[in-house]
């Protein structure tokens, strides 16, 4: 059946998720079909911020400088008290450890615009705009999508895959039946995107949360020219008295603007969440982004875990479609995922707890311990677990739980190729599986099968070595490729994380998170060997 299929994926929904899914799997060679039931982009601003990992992800989808040019670092990011005291502080104007800057800030509807562009430059791309799924049926070897268009018309396609990033009111979601996790939170907020007209002006801080329990107030870049202001609703507010363009004006007054030298983009009221789907998938119909999981924006990780939901999805619908592996390695989604969302929309419930204070007496004993803390993060605000993928494709300890930085994302760090080329790794070496070798130069000794199985996922083996150390060259090993790719390790980077975590050699995954690793030569075949099992990999 799959060869009568229209498609190898359809992907309902073309915000940035969809788009980045998209392209993703367009890279690979397959045929995607988009159906997107606005018939245009949305042309008003929503997300505004992406941290270093998603631009690696960008990066990797080989629009990364394309996305840096529309955007902007975030600099730095202060959290004040109603009386104008420093309670934190944040600095991200340094390169975050995927390499990219921590955190930037950017306008939606122009990533939105080099995302489709780029999409849209792979022949295997159709992208129908004015349509939208309004039936499913899935079967064991193909889903068929009933679609509608604007005028009432109706298709019917067939793909093998399907994945709803339809946004918080997903049909695909409600078709999947799945329950929700809903942690009651809720808080209304209004949103105003603004663009100053003196572009000279100097904002500082240039991100700023003002903690006043009279009314919490968000201050931060929308991109390159614009501004974002959000303001809390207060208890005896409605929805209606706060957003209207009047009230707007009113508080944008102590930030001296006006209609006379600035332009107001958008007025919105959000309710701020914090909820996830139980499940992810059914058969071959799969959720990601908004469709999957809702969170408050506080630590600007909406979007982000979105893009990260299909570069996980990407690599394994890779696999499967391919059929290199069997099927069941979907199953993995939901579990790897579904645990590293519910960290981030932890985290930023954690932190809307402590910014949504509207009783004074609560706001006065927060800002009394964070003033202590003298702006320092790590000691003000409640300790918050690294974030790692739940059960799946990991290498796993005695308890079933990942085995020492498994389910962690790795650095990225700058080499230099045996050829004089540098930069950093993804762009140096390239993308996909990456079995990475420290410097100690103990023998791979890989037996047949697992050069076969390492080459069916187009692997990269790869030693880093200190800078001016003499490239090895191909021939101290047999691998995948002909042999082990030796890069010298510019900043010291690698050296340092894998000494620092007891390894001698990683597997990290094409999504860039860790599969595991191991502290001598002997225990690789038996990494290898849980890396194969765990993907699924058929001979």
């Amino acid at each position: 059946m799959a060869e009568a299929a229209d498609c190898d994926v359809l992907v309902v929904g073309y915000g940035p998720v969809g788009q980045t899914l998209t392209i993703l799997l367009a890279q690979r060679g397959y045929r995607v079909t988009v159906v997107e039931r606005k018939a245009g982009p949305y042309p008003r601003p929503r997300a505004v911020h992406y941290d270093d990992e998603i631009a690696r992800v960008f990066a990797a989808a080989g629009i990364g400088d394309e996305v840096a040019a529309i955007s902007m670092p975030s600099g730095e990011y202060d959290w004040r008290s109603a009386d104008g005291r420093t309670l934190l502080h944040f600095d991200w104007g340094a390169a975050g450890p995927s390499g990219w800057p921590a955190s930037n800030m950017f306008a939606q509807p122009r990533l939105e615009a080099a995302l489709a562009a780029h999409a849209e430059s792979f022949p295997t791309v159709q992208v129908r705009r004015g349509w939208q799924a309004a039936g499913l049926d899935s079967r064991d070897d193909h889903v068929t999508a009933t679609v509608a268009g604007a005028d009432g018309a109706e298709e019917v396609i067939r793909a093998r895959y399907l994945v709803g990033c339809d946004g918080a009111n997903s049909f695909v979601r409600e078709w999947l039946g799945t329950g929700l996790t809903d942690l009651g939170f809720f808080y209304d907020w209004l949103i105003l995107d603004v663009v100053p007209h003196d572009t000279e002006r100097e904002w500082k801080p240039f991100n700023l949360q003002i903690c006043d329990p009279v009314r919490p107030t968000t201050v931060v870049s929308g991109g390159p020219g614009r501004r974002r202001w959000e303001f809390m609703r207060l208890p005896h507010e409605t929805i209606e008295e706060l957003n209207n363009e009047q009230t707007a004006w009113r508080l944008l007054e102590p930030w001296q603007l006006t209609p006379a030298n600035a332009d107001l983009e958008r007025h919105t009221v959000y309710t701020f969440q914090a909820r996830w789907a139980d499940q992810w998938r059914r058969g071959r119909v799969l959720i990601a982004g908004d469709a999957a999981h809702l969170m408050p924006p506080f630590a600007g990780q909406g979007m982000c875990s979105g893009i990260r939901d299909a570069a996980n999805l990407a690599w394994k619908l890779d696999l499967v479609l391919s059929g290199r592996a069997a099927g069941t390695l979907l199953d993995t989604y939901t579990s790897e995922r579904s645990a590293h969302v519910q960290n981030a929309i932890g985290m930023s419930v954690e932190l809307g707890n402590v910014i949504c204070l509207s009783d004074p007496a609560a706001a006065a004993a927060r800002d009394e311990v964070m003033l202590k803390a003298e702006g320092r993060p790590e000691l003000a605000l409640p300790p918050i677990p690294p974030p790692v993928l739940g059960p799946g494709v990991l290498a796993a300890g005695p308890d079933g739980t990942p085995a020492g930085i498994g389910g962690q994302l790795s650095p990225q760090g700058r080499v230099q190729s045996a050829a004089g080329t540098t930069g950093l790794f993804d762009q140096v070496v390239g993308t996909g599986f990456v079995l990475l070798l420290g410097r100690d130069p103990f023998g791979m000794n890989l037996n047949d099968p697992d050069l076969v199985a390492l080459g069916r996922l187009g692997a990269h083996v790869v030693r880093v070595v200190p800078p001016g150390t003499g490239p090895a060259g191909p021939a101290d090993a047999a691998g995948p490729a002909g042999g082990v790719e030796t890069v010298a390790d510019v900043d010291g980077r690698y050296q340092q994380w894998l000494d620092a975590a007891g390894y001698a050699a990683v597997v990290i995954r094409p999504d860039f998170y860790v599969f595991g690793g191991v502290a001598a030569a002997g225990d690789l075949p038996g990494l290898l060997g849980e890396l194969f099992a765990a993907v699924c990999l058929r001979p």
